[in-house]
């Protein structure tokens, strides 16, 4: 964040702290409590307009778990694009439909015979839809197969991705980033390894540049025509440029140009081969580097009843996963996620896992009396412009989430308040470090935020907070000063004590 900006996000949490007190210290007679609390919803839904220059920009729910406080709304009912904190949605749905000790195996089998140091046979890769099947796995479970004395494998490669059922691929993401490489846009697939990424760097000495990627495929050249220069203060990575040139054969050449400093190095993560196509490059450079060949060449197939299993690897249970998922938003993991679910729970007449995955999320949701009207899952990561849900829906969540068996692992995964993940940088130096766990959501026009929130009465709070608004750059100041007034100044008065039906929330449209 820039110094003046954040000067200035900072004196407007200050002046709000100041207008904006909790009701039962100011209470001077009967009803003074409700007054109070309408005070607290209405600053926050003046800010707003003035910040967004829209009355329907800002949603907001704010629900009291364990402590003193009157629920607040504003357009609350109103649906919303909800960005990355859908992801929550997703995440606890899995805890309590999969459980938190779900695993995904990766079997490697074959249809042959080992003779000496040679596999006389294929090699079958049976893909159980992991989210994050990383080289460093791959690595060990792959040097098994050396350390059991294969060098030669007299056969072909073969995948069997056929875990999951997809009918037609997936809703297309409108990007404006005009970037198809950029690893958020990674899709889903049963075939996935590594989150299908390439880590390409430029690093610079008295030789001049050296470029090199991880891993390293056959498919994919590096074009380096970085030039060193002088050491200096090295320069951000937008200051150069990565062009993939995707030629017939398939291959890629990807040509990064920029000037880089001695002793400095640039990093670039890109995703430029079809899952199918990187996994199997990948498996093969592992084994080659591991000193086993294989004759064969790479076809995907489906693995014989009576193929032999040869060693498998185990993903880290579901909780790991989570925390991924949610501290750094991954969106490729979360739509993996949402195709586990529907893949685990499939019925006889469904071929989609996606769809199947929606629909049990919303049986779930509804299991637990949550209105799902209008609410729009679409791909369980937020990556989409069709994603909906109100703030009172998503308030309503994370009150069964507090309550739900599950409730810390959920917790655990959420990113902390100026600390890490996707809140390290946010709501620094305001007091506030380590007073919340929040999922956040960034999309063009849409900003995001949905977890929970400790006041200075350590009281904990379920708060959603959306904005969506042409533009929406502001729309994190605005997110921030719901966080800020919860905790420095929580609406914590009584209703007005007299009133026939009482009155336990606030609600501002």
């Amino acid at each position: 964040m820039y110094p003046r900006f954040r000067r200035s996000l900072l004196a407007s949490l200050v002046a709000l702290s100041v207008t904006v007190g909790p009701s039962v210290a100011a209470a001077d007679g009967e009803g003074a409590g409700f007054s109070g609390n309408r005070l607290w919803s209405n600053q926050l839904k003046d800010y707003a307009v003035q910040s967004l220059n829209n009355q329907d920009a800002m949603s907001m729910a704010a629900i009291p778990l364990n402590g003193p406080g009157i629920n607040q709304y504003i357009n609350a009912d109103a649906l919303m694009s909800p960005g990355s904190i859908m992801k929550l949605v997703t995440t606890f749905a899995a805890l309590e439909v999969l459980g938190p000790n779900h695993h995904w195996d990766t079997d490697f089998l074959t249809d042959g015979v080992m003779a000496g140091d040679t596999l006389k046979g294929n090699l079958y890769v049976r893909f159980g839809g992991d989210p994050k099947l990383t080289i460093e796995r791959l690595w060990t479970t792959l040097g098994e197969l050396r350390s059991m004395g294969i060098t030669r494998i007299e056969g072909d490669l073969i995948l069997d991705g056929t875990y999951f059922e997809v009918d037609g691929g997936f809703p297309a993401f409108e990007d404006n980033g005009n970037n198809p490489h950029a690893p958020f846009l990674v899709e889903p697939s049963a075939y996935l390894t590594n989150l299908n990424l390439m880590h390409f760097q430029v690093r610079a000495d008295e030789r001049g540049t050296q470029a090199w990627s991880t891993p390293s495929l056959g498919e994919v050249v590096i074009d380096n025509r970085v030039v060193a220069t002088a050491e200096g203060p090295c320069p951000s990575r937008r200051n150069f440029e990565w062009e993939p040139i995707v030629h017939e054969d398939q291959r890629v050449t990807v040509r990064v140009t920029g000037e880089l400093p001695q002793g400095c190095r640039t990093t670039s993560y890109l995703s430029l081969l079809p899952h199918e196509q990187y996994s199997a490059s990948l498996i093969r450079s592992l084994l080659a580097d591991l000193g086993v060949v294989v004759s064969g060449g790479d076809l995907n197939g489906v693995t014989p009843e009576d193929a032999r299993l040869v060693m498998k690897t185990t993903s880290p249970d579901l909780v790991t996963m989570v925390r991924d998922i949610n501290k750094w938003s991954s969106n490729v993991m979360a739509r993996q996620l949402l195709l586990t679910i529907g893949a685990e729970n499939r019925l006889e007449d469904e071929n989609d896992d996606r769809v199947a995955g929606i629909r049990v999320i919303y049986d779930w949701l509804e299991d637990k009396g949550i209105n799902t009207a209008g609410m729009v899952i679409d791909n369980g990561a937020g990556l989409t412009r069709h994603g909906r849900i109100t703030a009172r829906q998503g308030a309503q969540i994370l009150e069964h989430a507090w309550n739900s068996a599950y409730s810390a692992d959920l917790m655990a995964s959420m990113p902390i308040i100026a600390m890490d993940g996707t809140m390290a940088r946010r709501l620094r130096n305001t007091g506030m470090d380590g007073e919340g766990r929040i999922k956040t959501g960034y999309l063009e026009n849409v900003r995001s935020i949905a977890g929970f929130t400790r006041d200075s009465n350590n009281t904990t709070w379920a708060v959603v907070g959306m904005v969506n608004n042409d533009p929406a750059w502001n729309g994190q100041a605005v997110l921030d000063r719901i966080l800020y007034s919860l905790h420095f100044r929580p609406p914590t008065g009584t209703a007005i004590s007299h009133a026939a039906s009482g009155i336990s929330e606030t609600t501002i449209q």
